[in-house]
């Protein structure tokens, strides 16, 4: 494809983010479910096309600043107080997401355990941008969203790890032990890359003046500390969501000034506008009806089985196991906010890009990639378009969501 017929595609799909966001203005349908059916849409009437979108399309173009503009604006004194929760969710709860859903796919649909485990792996991680919007729109408490958006971005990383160890049994003799080793490594190894990387941007921004640069010195950080950690073999994503934590958390003598921080909100604001559009404008033309044809049972056993799983970690760890742990735990795990967190587990990006990655050579790929956009879609459709009325139920806006939700969320706002 030459230079100038990208230019004229990212020209037209900017477009058309641009008039769906001023299209969903006036509707109750989440802005980035909106971007998927208009993109499925346009993979339907527009099938011909020698485009080709490539899992680094995604993965490093598109992940890096989405995840650190994410980190970047977490709250992080809400982070600490939640951190046991976030934690149960993105590294058992992603094992456990896993493993259920391999299990049922297999059990019912014949495909192989080990390819079953590879499908499970894909899709164990959470996508909550419809979700998250939502909370936003509606004001639902802060604690609640930055629960279930850092769980997303340290799900992320230890789904893509996970992915890469499934991968390697499937293809490959590996031992369950290498494989519990390579996880841990990966994870300990990454967030320590992001920790000094996050710490030499800070004083780096200390040390310049003018707030173009600090700015470059942000994107640099975002996307090269992705880079060399997938270079180093490790987690991209759990480093540069550590990069962005640390350089929004900085404080004391390394606290940026107020017209740094004002400068970098603008100009990240103005970039996760851009990516969001575009990643999810791609996962619904990468979503074509051929790919779905056929996958039918593989997309049912692997949406019961995430859904499943989902409430065993929400209700089960998250809700009974956080109450036998401690008389009053510092999250406000009332029932209404376990509901809309059991309800926030949609599918995305990162499952579209580890499809793309798989090998072509793979046994039952293309099954295994139906099923994978299958489920995401139906996540979206489903999951997304509802999250606005599971919120307003749960009773969390008005602090009523049972227990001690509101008044936790009264205490954290102190």
């Amino acid at each position: 494809m030459g230079s100038g017929v990208v230019v004229e595609l990212f020209v037209i799909l900017l477009a058309i983010a641009v008039g769906v966001a001023l299209v969903t203005q006036r509707l109750s349908i989440p802005y980035s479910v909106a971007l998927v059916i208009a993109g499925f849409a346009l993979s339907i009437t527009q099938p011909a096309t020698d485009a080709r979108i490539t899992p680094d399309l995604i993965l490093v173009v598109f992940i890096p600043g989405l995840v650190f503009e994410a980190a970047y604006h977490i709250d992080v004194g809400h982070l600490r107080r939640q951190f046991a929760s976030v934690a149960i969710l993105a590294v058992p709860g992603v094992l456990i997401t896993a493993g259920i859903v391999a299990a049922i796919v297999a059990a019912t649909t014949g495909l192989e355990p080990r390819l079953a485990f590879v499908l499970g792996a894909i899709v164990c991680a959470t996508d909550p941008v419809a979700t998250v919007a939502v909370f936003k729109k509606l004001r639902a408490p802060k604690a609640l969203g930055t629960v279930v958006e850092a769980e997303s971005l340290l799900n992320d990383g230890t789904g893509v790890v996970l992915f890469t160890i499934a991968l390697a049994g499937a293809t490959s003799s590996f031992s369950l032990a290498d494989g519990v080793v390579r996880f841990v490594l990966a994870i300990v190894v990454s967030a320590s890359l992001g920790g000094v990387a996050g710490y030499l941007a800070v004083r780096v921004m200390h040390l310049a003046e003018d707030h173009t640069v600090q700015v470059m010195v942000s994107l640099i950080a975002a996307y090269g500390t992705y880079i060399a950690a997938d270079a180093l073999h490790q987690s991209g994503i759990i480093a540069t969501v550590v990069v962005g934590l640390t350089i929004g958390s900085a404080g004391g003598r390394y606290a940026l000034p107020a017209a740094t921080t004002e400068a970098l909100d603008a100009v990240w604001d103005a970039v996760a506008f851009l990516l969001t559009a575009l990643v999810f404008l791609l996962i619904g033309i990468v979503i074509t009806p051929a790919q779905l044809a056929g996958a039918g049972p593989v997309i049912v056993a692997g949406f019961v089985g995430i859904t499943l799983a989902r409430a065993a970690v929400v209700y089960g760890l998250i809700g009974v196991g956080g109450r036998l742990l401690t008389r009053r735990p510092r999250v406000p795990m009332s029932a209404g906010y376990l509901h809309v967190m059991f309800w926030a587990g949609l599918r995305g990006a990162i499952a579209i890009a580890l499809v793309l990655a798989l090998p072509a050579d793979l046994p039952q790929h293309d099954l295994i990639a139906g099923g994978v956009y299958g489920i995401v879609l139906v996540t979206l459709l489903l999951q997304g378009t509802t999250a606005g009325w599971v919120v307003q139920r749960s009773g969390v806006l008005s602090g009523q969501a049972g227990g001690d939700g509101g008044g936790a969320e009264a205490s954290a706002r102190a």
